[in-house]
């Protein structure tokens, strides 16, 4: 079962690199600073925000990243990755 979790964890990156042309490096490295700075601070994720926009080469207008703010700091985002793709 431990030897199964590397090969998940590599499947996902590989999907969501795929979709969203974002490589796995990235992906740690705001991941990383989101743990350091934890994802109740507001000025952290306005940066991971634009720092995804972009990544992705896709806008994000101020009312769609207030939309994202309040939803991460209000803790109504999915729980689990399945319910995310």
């Amino acid at each position: 079962l431990a030897e199964q979790r590397p090969l998940k964890a590599l499947e996902l990156f590989k999907k969501v690199e795929k979709k969203t042309k974002v490589k796995k490096g990235d992906i740690i490295s705001l991941a990383q600073m989101v743990n350091d700075n934890g994802l109740k601070d507001e000025k952290t994720l306005r940066h991971v925000i634009s720092e995804l926009s972009i990544m992705t080469g896709k806008k994000v207008d101020k009312n769609l990243e207030n939309k994202i703010i309040n939803a991460v700091m209000e803790d109504k985002v999915p729980k689990t990755l399945d319910n995310m793709f």
